[in-house]
């Protein structure tokens, strides 16, 4: 973060911001809502505790922008307990979040109908870290190094690192999701998550590690995806596309806007939040282009293609982890990302107060649509 000490900073910042719109209220039927009738009720699970990176779906309920598309909505906190496919699958849960390319493929492999209907983040915030050192500048220079990942990643991001990079499974040493032994040992590289290890870091050792985030060295996978059964697809369209342009204008406000009612309602959520701890990972969400970036800068947070989804099988099942005759088509559907709301360019002047090297100095947007 650029370090400054001004008391109050003024910056023209020319962000390709996208505004949503309200794109009308669904028609009526059994399920479906209109102006005159209830709304309809959403019970949205996340895929863990309430953070950052669920933002754009709290500011979405917090401004009212559910409310005003006919949607009734319940944002469910996940957790280390909570399995979103199986609550979608059992109806436990009406949306969900997908972490990663992976649920909704396997999701397909198994039979089960739900499908992605949008992609908040165009980056998974998979990253690698290390020490600071001279001998390790890209991902590359990795190659034959112990490399500490969970268990779960060897069936995820490490095929395409081994396809991509020559990485071996002798590389291999167990994550457990503790930080102790990368701290003591200064040749260590591990797997974390853009907003979570390297703060940890800086804060537990006082050293900024590198940070190698895979989607800037061509991991083509997308993260943070709405999962919705197909039931709701076929019976409710109208629903599923308020909810995805609703969700595209939160995230738009969450990142580009006010964040402040969100994050109350995070707080409230997970006590264990914190402002720095909210505030950092929203920084790194913006810095880094997680939501907004490649196809997101012209179409808007959400969008997904079909050449992404393909190339991200077409990886996957190159190693193994997907018979190469699965349907993957059948893990996505592009129409609501499609039928969004164009996005409206605009800048932003952003007004600061206090020292902006802190995650905790307050900016407020002003936006100029044009």
């Amino acid at each position: 973060m650029t370090r400054c000490g001004w008391t109050m900073a003024a910056g023209l910042v020319a962000a390709l911001a996208l505004a949503g719109c309200d794109n009308g209220q669904p028609k009526s039927d059994s399920r479906q809502t209109a102006k005159t009738s209830a709304p309809t009720h959403i019970t949205f699970v996340t895929d863990w505790k309430a953070q950052a990176e669920h933002g754009g779906f709290y500011e979405a309920l917090a401004e009212g922008l559910y409310k005003k598309r006919g949607l009734d909505v319940t944002i469910m906190q996940g957790g280390p307990a909570v399995n979103v496919p199986q609550l979608l699958a059992g109806g436990a849960a009406d949306f969900g979040i997908g972490s990663n390319g992976f649920i909704p493929l396997n999701m397909v492999r198994e039979g089960v109908k739900v499908k992605a209907v949008m992609a908040v983040f165009q980056k998974d915030p998979q990253v690698l870290i290390t020490h600071p050192r001279n001998d390790v500048k890209s991902i590359s220079d990795m190659k034959g190094k112990p490399i500490m990942i969970a268990d779960a990643s060897t069936t995820a991001f490490w095929p395409w690192l081994k396809a991509k990079y020559g990485f071996s499974d002798s590389q291999i040493r167990k994550y457990t999701f503790n930080l102790a032994p990368f701290l003591v040992d200064p040749t260590a590289i591990q797997e974390g998550y853009l907003s979570s290890e390297p703060y940890t870091v800086e804060q537990q050792a006082h050293f900024k590690p590198q940070v190698f985030l895979l989607a800037d060295n061509g991991y083509p996978g997308y993260a943070n995806m709405v999962l919705v059964p197909q039931k709701w697809i076929d019976e409710n369209p109208k629903a599923v596309q308020a909810f995805v342009d609703a969700t595209a204008e939160g995230w738009t406000d969450y990142l580009y806007g006010d964040p402040t009612a969100a994050n109350t309602m995070i707080k409230n959520d997970n006590p264990e939040m914190t402002d720095d701890l909210i505030a950092q990972a929203i920084q790194k969400m913006r810095s880094y282009g997680i939501a907004l970036s490649g196809d997101a800068t012209t179409h808007g947070i959400g969008v997904m293609t079909d050449a992404r989804w393909k190339t991200f099988f077409d990886t996957m099942s190159s190693e193994g982890l997907y018979d190469k005759s699965l349907n993957y088509t059948k893990s996505y559907d592009l129409r609501f990302v499609r039928a969004m709301p164009k996005p409206r360019m605009h800048y932003e002047i952003i007004i600061c107060s206090g020292d902006l090297s802190k995650p905790t100095t307050k900016c407020g947007p002003q936006k100029l649509q044009h």
